[in-house]
């Protein structure tokens, strides 16, 4: 078994509706999380309910990307 290189230190906190704020290591700020589009048509949001914000998704196919 070989030692852990990397243990991420990130925390997430709802805040209204769909959306979430989720600290991240190397950022000072919090990153938002929600729904947009699409995605909020799939959950029933409405954009005049809530302000749009990238997906869970959007970030991990952007990770993948890199």
């Amino acid at each position: 078994m070989t030692d852990v290189t990397y243990l991420s230190q990130v925390k997430v906190v709802p805040v209204e509706g769909k959306i979430r704020q989720a600290y991240l290591p190397a950022k000072d700020e919090p990153v938002l999380f929600g729904v947009h589009n699409e995605v909020a048509e799939h959950y029933g949001v409405s954009p005049d309910e809530e302000e749009p914000h990238p997906s869970t998704l959007d970030y991990i196919v952007a990770a993948a990307g890199g």
